[in-house]
Parts: structure tokens; C-alpha cells; sequence
């Protein structure tokens, strides 16, 4: 009999799943595209909206208790089994290029080591050496996973209590180096000049703030396997509070220990390099440690969600039967496979392609932010159908706002980018409606598979004229 997992166990899930490569190149991310003030302005924009979808998360999970399926679950039961696939498809290809981007910086740390001028071993975790390494701790995640959600979920707790030390201790040790009058310098960014004004700026952040907060459903993905359904919504508030406490201050007491123009021009993982500063070789040495320990937890964290979604949208028929398979530790072995597969080859890619951390972050962010927002708009319609004129209203009106202002601020290049990553999941959908004798599309969901082709040849076009 599967064991289920408890508050603390799905706690350490969201957390793990949220805090992981992101935070140690918070304070160079941020400084690129924001001053102190955009800064101030984006976490407080970032945190309400946030918190919005966290409630979200937490009345639907209370509302729609048969809904196992998580974000995507939701959003079929709220708009029809097309939107349900593309919201399963954009949060498992998120998922995958999430756990890219951690085994490409684990490597690119190690580069900070190991690398000397006269020769590069990992570079910026894109070297052949790193591919290699890379795929080593893959697989090996892989027979771990196998073993089982449960056993996995149990190492995850460790390793998310081991990540949170190293970053106490930064945030102990910046607050003490903290000065005013280095945050306070540019605090509006006069420095990005007129046509990258305050707005501009908030706007540049809100793509930085939503990878790290990647994650925040870590309990609604496996809330089928949740010991209690009601701490499905605690886990998530725990998990985001904690998240935020940690991102502010990391973000906030660097550019008090670091000018902004400085810490723009930092190496990532620029939180080293600020330690740096303060203790000497030593800070870069916890950093990196906390780094490797954290981002091996996230991965491991992220690696039970991926595999997730593609076994549970073939449970509501979203997805091939063939998802649906398990092994005797109660694993989605087919999911798992098509997910570390798909990693093995984006890791060669990345190889060939000279792909960087940072790129992969920005693509990302961009596929999560359909799923997200479907939730805060099927939180909105169902508030909306029962008649409800208090806090659900509210709520979903706020988490629907927020994925809107989300979708807005990434900028259309993006959204043209994503639609060319969403169209190859068409053939999973096709194929799955073909396995029950289904008609494929519905007259409304032709129109979003026009428009969504027409984005996607758009996309291509764009890209072929280098755009």
C-alpha cells in the first residue's frame, strides 16, 4: 500500500520546489533590469499576486476535492479538455527545462572551482564534461524516483532543510555589511536611462520573480497522494511565505552591500560574489556548497513534479493511456521516461547550442504562466457561478489580474515563443482523443488550435529572420 505524504512532507515540497537555483542569482538577475525602487515595487506586485494564487490553490483544493489532477485539472474541468492538455503541456515542459536549467548551473558552479583561464572543464555548464556529469546525476535521480514519490519526498526533506542554512547565514551576514547609503544610491535607476523607465523596470522583474516561484503548486500536483486534503492549501501558504521572506532579503541586503551597476556586471551565482565581499574566499565556498545541495534538492523535488503531470493528464484522458503506468512503488514509469528523455536530449542541445542558465529561465517562466493563470480564471468562474460575492470572488479575481498583468509584462516575443513550444504537444492530444474515439476538437477549441498554429508560424517566421 502507497504511503501518503503529511504537512511537513509536503511543506518540504513546496519549499524545495520553489528555492533552488533561482535565489543565488537573485541579487545579478534583479540589479540587470531593476533599481532598488523597481526592485521594492516588483516584490510587492509579485508577493500580493502570489499570495492570490496560493488562496486560489487552497479554496479549490477545499471546493474541488475530486480534482486530483492538479493545476491542470483544473483548468479542464473549467474550460474543456483542450485547455486542460495545454495547461498539462506548458507546466510538464516548464517542468523539464526547470530541471535543464538546475543540472546546467550545478556544473556552472563547479566551473567556478575548478576552471582556470588556460583550461575550462564545465564553463558555463555546457561543456562536454558537463553534459556528461550532468547525465550521470539524471539518471541516477531517475532510479531514485523509481524507487518511489514517497522515498524521494523523504530525501527531499533533508536536503531542503540543508539548502535553508547557507541561505540564514547570507542574509545573517548581509544584513551586518548593510549600508543605506549603498542602497540608496540610483535608487530609481537613472542609470537604464528614459526609455527604460520605473514601469520598465517592474516589468523586467516580474519574469526574475516568477521563476523562483515555480513550484508554489508542489502540493497541488500530488495532492492524490496527500495524507490529509486540507494540507494541501497549508503547505502552499507555508511554503510561499516562507519563499518570499527569503527572496526579499536576499534581493534587498545585496544591493545594500553591493552598488546595483556592480552587482549587475557579477558572475552568476552572484550571491557568492557578495559573500564574498563580506567574508572572503570562504563566502564564495558556503555559497557554492548551498548551491549544489540546493539545487540537487530542487531538481530531485522537481523531478516528482514533472513526472506528475503527463501520468496524471493521462488519467483524465488528457494525455496517451500509455502515462498512465506505474511500477510497483506506485512510480509513473512512462512519464518519468518521456521527462528524463526529454531532459537528456535538452541537455545535448544545450551542449551544441552553447545554451546558458539564464536563457533557460526566461523560457521557463514563460510556459508556466498560461497554467497559472488558467487557475486564478477558473477560481474567478467558479466564484462567479455559485454567485459568490466575498473572499473566492476576491481571490480569484486578484490571482486572475495578476496572471493577466504576468502575461502582459513578458512581452509578446515570448508569448509567440511559447506558443511554438506548446504546438508540438498537439500530437500527444491527437492521439489520446484517437484512444477513446473521440472527435478531436470541439468548434471552439478548432479556433484556439488555428490561433495557437498561426502564433507558432509566427514564432518561426520571427525566428528565421533573427527576431
Amino acid at each position: 500500500m502507497e504511503k501518503k505524504l503529511g504537512l511537513g512532507a509536503l511543506t518540504a515540497l513546496v519549499i524545495g520546489s520553489m528555492i533552488g537555483a533561482g535565489v543565488f542569482s537573485l541579487p545579478q538577475n534583479m540589479a540587470t533590469v531593476a533599481s532598488p525602487a523597481a526592485v521594492i515595487i516588483g516584490w510587492t506586485i509579485t508577493g500580493i499576486g502570489m499570495i492570490f494564487l496560493a488562496l486560489a490553490f487552497q479554496y479549490l483544493s477545499r471546493l474541488k476535492p475530486d480534482i486530483t489532477s492538479g493545476v491542470f485539472g483544473y483548468a479542464q474541468a473549467g474550460f474543456g479538455d483542450f485547455v486542460g492538455f495545454c495547461s498539462a503541456w506548458g507546466y510538464w515542459l516548464s517542468a523539464m527545462l526547470a530541471n535543464v536549467s538546475y543540472l546546467v548551473i550545478v556544473f556552472s558552479t563547479l566551473g567556478m572551482f575548478f576552471d582556470h583561464p588556460d583550461q575550462i572543464l564545465f564553463g558555463e555548464g555546457n561543456t562536454l564534461l558537463s553534459v556528461i556529469g550532468s547525465s550521470v546525476l539524471l539518471w541516477l535521480v531517475h532510479a531514485l524516483v523509481l524507487k518511489g514519490v514517497q522515498t524521494a519526498s523523504a530525501i527531499n526533506v533533508l536536503t531542503t532543510i540543508a539548502k535553508l542554512i547557507p541561505l540564514f547565514l547570507f542574509i545573517v551576514f548581509a544584513f551586518i555589511a548593510f549600508r543605506w547609503e549603498t542602497f540608496l544610491f540610483d535608487f530609481t535607476g537613472l542609470q537604464f536611462g528614459a526609455e527604460h523607465d520605473l514601469l520598465a523596470q517592474v516589468k523586467g522583474t516580474m519574469l526574475i520573480t516568477v521563476w523562483v516561484f515555480i513550484g508554489i503548486e508542489g502540493a497541488v500536483v500530488v495532492s492524490s497522494r496527500a495524507k490529509h486534503r486540507k494540507d494541501i492549501g497549508r503547505a502552499t501558504i507555508l511554503g510561499l511565505l516562507t519563499a518570499l521572506t527569503i527572496y526579499v532579503l536576499v534581493t534587498v541586503l545585496s544591493m545594500g552591500v553591493i552598488s546595483t551597476p556592480t552587482l549587475a556586471t557579477y558572475q552568476n551565482p552572484s550571491m557568492a560574489r557578495v559573500l564574498t565581499e563580506i567574508l572572503g574566499p570562504w563566502g564564495a565556498v558556503l555559497i557554492g556548497c548551498g548551491l549544489i545541495i540546493s539545487v540537487c534538492g530542487a531538481f530531485l523535488s522537481w523531478t516528482v513534479l514533472a513526472s506528475e503531470a503527463p501520468y496524471l493528464a493521462a488519467r483524465e484522458h488528457m494525455f496517451p493511456r500509455a502515462f498512465r503506468r506505474e511500477n510497483q512503488a506506485g512510480s509513473p514509469v512512462a512519464s518519468l521516461l518521456l521527462t528524463n528523455g526529454s531532459v537528456q536530449v535538452a541537455l545535448i542541445f544545450v551542449a551544441f547550442a552553447g545554451s546558458t542558465y539564464d536563457i533557460l529561465l526566461v523560457i521557463a517562466s514563460e510556459m508556466i504562466l498560461v497554467p497559472y493563470f488558467l487557475v486564478g480564471a477558473y477560481t474567478l468562474k467558479l466564484a462567479i457561478q455559485q454567485g459568490e460575492r466575498g473572499a473566492l470572488l476576491w481571490v480569484g479575481l486578484g490571482a486572475t489580474l495578476y496572471g493577466a498583468w504576468l502575461l502582459y509584462a513578458s512581452g509578446l516575443n515570448y508569448l509567440l515563443l511559447s506558443a511554438l513550444l506548446y504546438l508540438p504537444g498537439l500530437y500527444f492530444y491527437i492521439r489520446a482523443k484517437r484512444e477513446q474515439n473521440r472527435g478531436l476538437f470541439t468548434r471552439k477549441e478548432k479556433a484556439a488550435a488555428g490561433v495557437l498554429t498561426v502564433a507558432a508560424g509566427c514564432a518561426v517566421l520571427l525566428l528565421y529572420q533573427g527576431i
